[in-house]
């Protein structure tokens, strides 16, 4: 099963980074400006955010198998559309697609990593599932301009076609192999489940493990969705910049791997204040220098950036409240409200660098949001 998560799971990442290397020929071929770009990158975020609590309840309820795979297809339809607009409000309705999907795979594969392990493997677990979707955004950076592009003869629609034809066969894959436990069937009527809901908003706990899960999206998507361009900026071709983008996803897999196997659950909210103080030095590095202390930057923000998710759904799959038999509704209030965070953050990037020329202004914004996180952190630590 956790392999099985791990494929759906890196399907995942590879459509929602795909765009990112594209953003260019997209630009140039649509006619878009930045902020447009912008919309359209946080365009599945934006629909994500009004399934997320419905995906949630409906895993607790109905089972991971079917959900997962409904999910998976609808990715795929997500990227074949792309082949067709002809204006940026059609490319904007097909990413937007991907936010119908992509709830039921990001919170059904911490719903089920809570059914099939127990408190001492869900660290090294959720690990290794996160590092799916990092893989797939790491083939979408450095493979999209130099290998899949070329493949289909340079055209960036095709590329999407391609790249939806290998999630659906990742839901067949699902589809035949996954199955379910009984316990991932939760009984009770609306009402019951709205009590749930709101108990668990009120929860203080609760509140600023949403604070943070926001602002951790805003800034690895604000960041993440323009890297690409930013290095372009920077002087890079578009199959350098590839790589070079790759960097913090690469750095973050070990991070990833590594961290949460041998930080323990006393010490996961310590950690998240660490890592968004890192990740901050390091979004100035990235965005502000050249050379090596660019570099550096790169692999920084890889290294503590991309675990706070990590350490996030940790900490709240550790809450006492939450526990496996909530985990769906918990992760769909999280997702929901992160998502916000993955909408704005694109957006708000794009539109700074429309009113100002670059991209320095961003950087500071992304940040500020880091150091806001670093204080929800120590306050967490407080409380529990």
């Amino acid at each position: 099963m956790l392999g099985l998560i791990w494929i759906l799971y890196a399907s995942f990442g590879l459509i929602s980074r795909s765009l990112a290397p594209l953003i260019t020929p997209i630009i140039e071929d649509l006619q878009m400006t930045y902020s447009q770009m912008g919309l359209v990158l946080g365009a599945w975020q934006l629909t994500y955010i009004f399934v997320a609590i419905l995906a949630g309840t409906a895993l607790d309820k109905w089972g991971a198998r079917k959900a997962l795979f409904i999910g998976a297809i609808l990715i795929s339809f997500s990227a074949m559309l792309r082949y067709f607009p002809t204006q940026w409000t059609g490319l904007l309705i097909a990413v937007a697609v991907f936010g119908l999907g992509g709830p039921l795979i990001s919170i059904g594969s911490p719903k089920t990593i809570s059914l099939w392990f127990d408190e001492n493997e869900r660290g090294i677990a959720v690990g290794i599932y996160t590092t799916a979707s990092m893989l797939g955004g790491l083939v979408a950076l450095s493979l999209t301009n130099s290998v899949v592009m070329p493949f289909v003869g340079g055209s960036w629609r095709f590329a999407f076609v391609f790249y939806g034809v290998i999630v659906m066969v990742a839901a067949s894959i699902w589809w035949f192999l996954a199955k379910d436990r009984a316990e991932v069937k939760s009984r009770g009527d609306s009402s019951y489940w709205g009590q749930v809901l709101l108990g668990m908003i009120k929860l203080r706990e609760i509140q600023l493990i949403i604070l943070m899960g926001f602002l951790s999206f805003l800034v690895n998507h604000g960041l993440n969705n323009w890297l690409p361009n930013i290095l372009e900026i920077k002087g890079f071709s578009p199959t350098l910049a590839g790589y070079a983008s790759s960097l913090p996803t690469a750095s973050g897999i070990i991070s990833i791997l590594v961290m949460p196997r041998f930080i323990s659950a006393a010490y996961r909210v310590a950690a998240v204040a660490a890592l968004a103080l890192i990740a901050g030095l390091a979004i100035l590095l990235t965005v502000l220098t050249e050379g090596l202390l660019f570099t550096v930057g790169l692999i920084m923000f890889g290294i503590a950036g991309l675990p706070l998710m990590t350490f996030l759904i940790l900490i709240l799959m550790d809450n006492p409240v939450v526990g496996s038999k909530y985990m769906g509704m918990a992760g769909g209030i999280f997702f929901c409200f992160a998502e916000v965070g993955g909408f704005t953050g694109p957006l708000i990037i794009g539109t700074l660098v429309d009113l100002t020329g670059t991209f320095a202004a961003g950087a500071y914004f992304l940040t500020g949001a880091l150091f806001i996180i670093l204080l929800a952190a120590l306050r967490l630590n407080k409380l529990t």
